[in-house]
């Protein structure tokens, strides 16, 4: 069974060997001669990383085609570092990560199981385009789903140094804190309201929702959940009393912020972000708790997270009146919105379920119109697993499943080894877990995930855990013969 499960997850296939032998990895080193005389290209890793800066820090401030212009220029600049490299992996950064324990050394690794399920993903969406009945609109979606993945590419590639890595987080925290502070700023001062996000006829429609620089209140909800997790993270990562009163300072305007934006979904991620993280925080600090803590600080702890939530929905009424809408069905125009895309959407996989329409929203606005119920016009499924579904099928599908249990699997690995050497790297991994999960959570009633502010965090999370991967030494990988006497005993 232990050794199905390390097939399932990826955890023992030789990487390094299967790249070295692959027909991609002729395609390294072209430009090695070039790179080696270039002294621009003595840096290369920091301007990969200052190409991720740009992106986190101006996302907020600037037009979704600036955003895609600033991602063809990762993309494009991670194309030049993979074909100037003097070996597959690239230079190995030194860093405290790259420690022996556990049955040989090990060093941090370019190529990872999350990469391998990222390319399986975007083969099928690849395919999906191909065949699909609106090819010219997939297009467009397969575009800047690539463009996605090669961001994610670069990031899992620079962000292994740790300096790297505190400089990008460090940059969006800011970037999250300057728009948080408008979003309070908005609430203090009253802002006009866009467009109707509440039922008209619930305690709460009249009440004033932020939105800040985005626009939206549940896109700028699925914005502030990584700034929450990753600025907690910060308090116990960074090691000055400034910093650490900084953390403090943007964790609470961030949860502040994101309680204003009144976005239910946004709230049910930040449940699922918060449960994660405080098990994950126990879990790192229970090998020097006493035995009694041991047990029972997970209990008790998450009981206290629940009760306060509950503490609070008592107390704040707008908050109550807003938590409850979710349970009557249809009875909040809302919910009625959602329910009927989803049936539409439904239809729609049923009648291509096995590759889906193709990737992007434009794709999906082609197909929908024929499928929709009247006056429910939608520009996406309103759902993460819906959507994934309805754009590359159920095979699809289950490769973003695959993709999610490697990931989690790969975070745990990473986890216990950062815990066995007390490396505070391991706080912005608990930081990237917990806002996955919180990210998905939201996206099962929503999909601002979707949108280029929120996707590219979403590709930084995953990066944040690819680059904490390390190669197993080779000695501890079973071999086909291994692995059936382990069977057999």
């Amino acid at each position: 069974m232990n050794s199905f499960w390390q097939q399932l997850t990826l955890s023992t296939v030789p990487l390094q060997q299967w790249w070295s032998t692959s027909y991609l990895h002729r395609l390294v080193g072209l430009l090695r001669n070039w790179r080696q005389g270039s002294r621009l290209m003595q840096y290369a890793d920091w301007i990969g990383g200052i190409l991720a800066c740009l992106v986190f820090g101006l996302a907020p401030f600037i037009s979704s085609t600036l955003i895609g212009v600033l991602l063809v220029a990762c993309g494009a600049y991670w194309v030049l570092l993979t074909v100037s490299d003097d070996e597959a992996g690239g230079k190995q950064p030194e860093t405290r990560d790259a420690v022996s324990f556990s049955g040989g050394s090990r060093r941090l690794s370019a190529n990872t199981p999350i990469h391998l399920l990222v390319l399986l993903y975007w083969g099928i969406a690849t395919v999906a385009t191909a065949l699909s009945p609106v090819k010219s609109a997939a297009l467009v979606g397969w575009s800047k789903l690539t463009l996605y993945l090669l961001l994610f590419a670069l990031m899992a590639r620079v962000l292994r140094s740790p300096q790297i890595r505190s400089w990008v987080i460090g940059v969006y925290l800011h970037a999250a804190l300057a728009v948080s502070s408008y979003g309070i700023y908005q609430k203090i001062y009253g802002v006009k309201q866009l467009a109707t996000w509440v039922d008209p006829t619930s305690p709460t429609a009249n009440k004033e929702r932020v939105y800040s620089y985005l626009g939206n209140p549940n896109l700028l909800g699925g914005y502030l959940l990584p700034a929450i997790a990753l600025s907690i993270m910060a308090f116990f990562a960074w090691q000055h009393w400034g910093p650490k009163l900084l953390a403090l300072l943007m964790t609470g305007m961030n949860l502040a912020c994101l309680y204003f934006t009144d976005s239910r979904g946004a709230w049910i991620g930040f449940v699922c972000l918060g449960a994660v993280l405080l098990f994950l925080l126990i879990y790192w600090w229970s090998i020097y708790l006493p035995k009694f803590w041991r047990i029972w600080a997970l209990p008790l702890v998450l009981g206290g997270f629940m009760g306060a939530i509950l503490l609070a929905m008592v107390v704040l009424e707008p908050l109550r009146d807003r938590v409850s809408s979710m349970f009557v069905g249809r009875g909040d125009s809302s919910n009625n919105f959602r329910i009927n895309v989803w049936m539409a959407v439904i239809d729609m996989i049923k009648d291509r379920p096995v590759l889906g329409i193709g990737p992007g929203n434009v794709a999906f606005n082609r197909i929908y119109p024929l499928y929709q119920r009247p006056r429910f016009s939608a520009l996406s499924a309103y759902s993460v697993i819906l959507e994934v579904a309805v754009e590359t099928g159920i095979v699809g599908l289950v490769c973003f499943l695959w993709l999610l249990l490697v990931i989690g699997t790969q975070g745990w690995t990473q986890l216990n080894r950062l815990r066995e050497v007390s490396s505070r790297q391991g706080f912005w991994l608990m930081g990237a877990m917990a806002t996955l999960a919180g990210m998905l959570g939201h996206g099962l009633f929503d999909t601002v995930l979707y949108r280029p502010e929120i996707n590219t965090l979403w590709w930084l999370m995953i990066a944040l855990i690819a680059s904490h991967y390390v190669q197993p030494p080779l000695d501890s990988i079973p071999t086909p013969e291994s692995a059936l006497q382990e069977e057999g005993s």
